[in-house]
């Protein structure tokens, strides 16, 4: 069977893995993301040695924030780690690893994981959400992910969900809908410090807390609007939903209770949107990357 190195570098870590044809992963590490482009290399490096050891890999599969040039191998755009755009780290990763390389980005390695084998492995046409620090997300059409011109397919955080007439001020879904703004808007109100209060604490409270109570419903009106509006721009058969709220257990019946309320008051809508959190969590930037890989 076939074997490859997934590898996920985030802002704060890098998790790898290896994973088989089948999307069956083993091996998890999980290493400290170096602050530096020499040192990203050198960290790669040694895992890829370390597997090594055990496997004989048919390749490295990368899954890299930002604007993803997956041909020329380079990354555009912005992330939380500025020295990885404009490198050619397809290249470079080859040259020292001595395997085939190929990257993609985070979200739409998500995406690609739950098309593969996740909970939209039967749908030809999906749309994938990540709620966290920001809103984003991939497009799928015929089971491949849609880029656009700008690489920018799937950046829902950029849409507009409020509007200030008298100051003409916009606010975007990620302002709005992202678990940083409900821990923000939380915080304000009650006088702390946010960085000193998580989401957790805030969905925990929500029974016992009137600015909580508050701030989820607003939270999960933000979310399920935003789903409503993806229904209706690419009618999608599933609209999927990853990040850190996806854990929680009642995200779907809240969703769907907001979107009975919405449904109702828009009476020419007749289409509802069919939501499901993510199968993979954690695993799936790296089942998705390898899948990439796999079908490149």
């Amino acid at each position: 069977m076939k074997k490859y190195i997934g590898i996920d570098v985030g802002g704060s870590f890098i998790k790898a893995a290896i994973v088989d044809e089948t999307g069956n992963i083993s091996r998890h590490q999980k290493i400290k993301t170096p602050d530096h482009l020499e040192g990203l290399y050198d960290v790669i490096e040694k895992i890829v040695n370390e597997y090594k050891k055990i496997i004989t890999p048919e390749g490295i599969a990368l899954s890299m924030p930002g604007a993803v040039d997956i041909d020329a191998g380079i990354i555009g755009g912005a992330s939380a780690l500025p020295y990885i755009h404009g490198p050619h780290i397809k290249e470079d990763l080859e040259k020292r690893c001595h395997l085939r390389v190929e990257m993609e980005n985070d979200a739409n390695c998500a995406a690609l994981a739950e098309v593969w084998i996740g909970n939209a492995k039967d749908a030809s046409d999906s749309m994938f959400i990540v709620c966290g620090t920001g809103i984003g997300g991939a497009v799928i059409k015929d089971k491949k992910i849609h880029r656009g011109i700008h690489l920018h397919g799937g950046e829902y955080g950029y849409a507009i969900q409020e509007f200030d007439d008298d100051h003409k001020e916009f606010r975007t879904w990620s302002d709005v809908g992202s678990t940083v703004a409900l821990v923000t808007r939380v915080a304000k109100q009650k006088g702390m410090d946010p960085d000193k209060l998580d989401g957790i604490w805030i969905f925990e409270h929500v029974e016992d807390d009137e600015i909580c109570r508050k701030e989820v419903d607003k939270f999960y009106y933000s979310l399920a609007i935003g789903i409503y509006n993806l229904q209706y721009i690419y009618d999608p058969e599933v609209i999927v939903i990853g990040g850190g709220i996806s854990s929680r257990k009642d995200l779907v019946d809240q969703l769907n209770q907001r979107m009975d309320i919405i449904l109702e008051k828009i009476q020419i809508a007749h289409i509802r949107p069919q939501i499901c959190t993510c199968k993979y969590q954690n695993d799936a930037n790296i089942i998705g990357a390898v899948y990439h890989l796999m079908t490149k």
